[in-house]
Parts: C-alpha cells; sequence; structure tokens
C-alpha cells in the first residue's frame, strides 16, 4: 500500500489518500473502511444525452466523486471492493443524496476520511504500507557483484533493495583487488540485510546464489558480525539458509522459492504465531478455565483486573458499522497493550481466524486465574481442530 497524502487533525479526524498495490492491499483497505466514512475516487457512470430531435444516447462518463459509505462488499477474487453511498459534492452528471457505487480496485487511488483514525485503523495502514512489518520470509539472491534483497508475505514479494558491485577481475600472479572487490561487494550486501529486513517480524531468511558464493558469503558474514559486534545477525543466524539458484535476478526467486525445503519452510511461518497463541488458549482451557476466557463481557473482566496476557480478536470484529461496539474492542486493545500484554488480530481469511470466530471473536489467556461467578462453558480440546460449543461465554 503506497500512503499518498495524509492530513490527520489531533483528535485524529481526517483524510489519508492511498493507492492499493497488491491483493493483500486491498484485504487491508477493506478492514480500513467503515459505516459513515467519506470516500473520494474516480468513478465511471452511465449518462443518457437527448439529442435536439428527441433521440437518446448513452455513454460512459469518468468523473470524481465523494460518498457516504453505506454499504461495503468486497471481492477476493477480483480483488475489489464495491462501495455504495450518497454523493456529498454536486457535480454534472450526480445530484447531491444521490446514490452512487463505486469499485475500488488495484492501482486505484482513493482518499478516505474518517472521524476517527484510531491506533487500529493507523496500525492496519502501518502494515500495509511497510512491507517490512509483514515480511514473513526474506530471500537474498545473489551473484558475483549483483545482489536483491526481498521481503515475502502471504500475497506478495517486494525488492527492498539492490546491490551493485564491481568486482575487478583475478589476475595471473595477485588477486588483491579482486579479494577486496569481493569483500566490498559483500559488506554492502550484510549492511543491507541489517538496514532492511526486520528480524523480530522475518522467521527465516533464504541465501540463493549460483555454486559455493552463498556459503562463502554466509561465512563472511557471520565472520564479519563477530568483528563488527552485529547483534542482530548473531541472534538471529539460525534462520539463515544457503540455497543454489541461477542467478541474482527475479526469475530466479522461483527456482528458490520452489526448492522442496525452502517451500516448506516458508509454509509454515505463514499465520504460526496466531495459530499457536490458538493452540496455547485451548490447552490452558482444558487444564485451567480460570485463566483462558471468552467472550467480551469475561474477557472485559480480565482486563479490568489486568489479567491479559494474550488478547485474541478476529478482525471482522473492528468492521461493526456500530461505531459504539467497534471501539469497544479498540479499547480492549489499547489497554491489553498498555498493561504489557501481547495482541493477535486474527485474519478471518484464514482458517485460524474461522475458528476464533466460532468461540465469539474474542478470547484471553490470562496471567493469574480469575473466578467467574457465572455459568462457564468448556470446550473440548477436539474444538480446537472441529466445533466450539454452542453456548459460548456471554
Amino acid at each position: 500500500m503506497r500512503v499518498l497524502h495524509k492530513q490527520l487533525e489531533p483528535d485524529g479526524e481526517g483524510s489519508i489518500k492511498m493507492q492499493a498495490d497488491t491483493s493483500e492491499d486491498m484485504w487491508h483497505l477493506y478492514n480500513l473502511l467503515a459505516h459513515d466514512d467519506k470516500v473520494t475516487s474516480v468513478t465511471t457512470r452511465k449518462v443518457q444525452n437527448v439529442s435536439a430531435t428527441g433521440s437518446t444516447t448513452s455513454a460512459k462518463v469518468t468523473m470524481k466523486i465523494t460518498l457516504s459509505v453505506e454499504d461495503i462488499d468486497y471481492d477476493p477474487t477480483g480483488h475489489t471492493i464495491r462501495i455504495k453511498g450518497k454523493n456529498l459534492q454536486e457535480n454534472k452528471f450526480v445530484k447531491v443524496g444521490q446514490y452512487h457505487t463505486v469499485e475500488l480496485g488495484i492501482n486505484r487511488p482513493v482518499s478516505l476520511w474518517k472521524p476517527c483514525w484510531d491506533a487500529i485503523y493507523l496500525d492496519r495502514l502501518h502494515m500495509a504500507s511497510d512491507a517490512s512489518a509483514t515480511a514473513e520470509a526474506a530471500v537474498i539472491l545473489m551473484q558475483p557483484g549483483l545482489a536483491h534483497v526481498n521481503l515475502i508475505t502471504s500475497h506478495m514479494t517486494s525488492t527492498v533493495a539492490r546491490i551493485e558491485t564491481a568486482i575487478p577481475k583475478k589476475r595471473v600472479g595477485s588477486t588483491t583487488r579482486h579479494d577486496k572487490g569481493v569483500a566490498r561487494f559483500y559488506d554492502n550486501v550484510v549492511n543491507a540485510i541489517v538496514a532492511k529486513i526486520r528480524f523480530d517480524i522475518v522467521k527465516c531468511v533464504i541465501v540463493g546464489s549460483p555454486g559455493f558464493l552463498k556459503d562463502d558469503f554466509l561465512t563472511y558474514m557471520f565472520d564479519q558480525a563477530v568483528k563488527r559486534d552485529l547483534k542482530v545477525l548473531l541472534a538471529n543466524k539460525a534462520k539463515f539458509r544457503g540455497v543454489g539458484c541461477s542467478s541474482a535476478h527475479m526469475q530466479s526467486l522461483k527456482e528458490v522459492l520452489t526448492d522442496p525445503g525452502v517451500a516448506q519452510l516458508i509454509e509454515n511461518t505463514k499465520a504460526i504465531d496466531e495459530v499457536k497463541a490458538l493452540d496455547d488458549f485451548y490447552a490452558m482451557l482444558n487444564v485451567d478455565p480460570n485463566r483462558a476466557f471468552y467472550g467480551y463481557d469475561h474477557v472485559l473482566q480480565a482486563s479490568n483486573e489486568q489479567a491479559i496476557e494474550a488478547l485474541l480478536v478476529t478482525d471482522e470484529l473492528f468492521r461493526s458499522a456500530d461505531v459504539a461496539e467497534r471501539q469497544r474492542y479498540v479499547d480492549l486493545v489499547e489497554r491489553t497493550k498498555d498493561n504489557n500484554g501481547h495482541v493477535f488480530i486474527f485474519s478471518t481469511q484464514h482458517p485460524s481466524g474461522q475458528q476464533l470466530k466460532e468461540l465469539t471473536g474474542i478470547a484471553a489467556l490470562l496471567r493469574f486465574p480469575i473466578h467467574v461467578e457465572s455459568d462457564h462453558e468448556t470446550v473440548s480440546s477436539s474444538s480446537s481442530s472441529s466445533d466450539t460449543d454452542d453456548n459460548p461465554q456471554q
């Protein structure tokens, strides 16, 4: 997602102009939209013209329009969002108050106004606009003198650095200039890795190259990490893996990603933290139900007692048309973060998110047990892979 312009007041009111570049961006945009927002975009409308002789002709015209959002329809297959609402600014073709439908898509700029861009919205926008904040894996493609650093997410690959360094050819009887050129190239790649990869987010780093270049580079990098005290590399040494490929060009990315070991490694990173958090919740629910709450009222009680270690909530709850209801969940998230708890926002487009949705859409693992004076429904361990109870906590 590209943020093209931002104008926000201190109270959070304002508009942000953005452009979705990928299908993943469209999902983020869908989660940013809410009832009563104002959307400004270029659209088309079919209009009829009556000639002096009384004959009519129809044609599509392109215009800019601002709508008050009433209905939002997301098409994950076509990667489009259809927004229906009343026109707020009269133009030649659409009167104020007249309904119109705008279709948002990839590479189409849109301005979104909200009465309040709260923390959840801003976090979502940051996640969408910063590839390093969502990358699950990094792939460095190398050949002598050329390297590309790529970040991989569930739906996209972005090149965040290109390194080109001239390496003198070896001369008979002397390799000094060549060796210095190789070292300079390796240093540039190391610096790009440190600058562009967020190791708190990325779970594996694949280095691909022809021949033994990848092995020589990895040996050099970790030697330099010791000499230069690059703690981030030393602490994440286990995340690196070398794989053979034909070149540093982007067509080699497919070679790397289809390597059986790499494909499995990257697949295993997807939503792994969320899945583990949900599994931990079910395990605790079976062992000590007083430390595993679900349903808004019980989770709120735990929050009031500053007991939440991990809050699990579906993104669907933040799309409520009821502003007050949505704010309840925003407040829970912010309070949990303020109390040093972990927050996991599950996508309902993934199985783990659907599973949490069946369990009211919100759950919490607690730091200490809290006794609740009410009928406490239990969920069997088999629910973690099938159905949940019909009567969840309220």
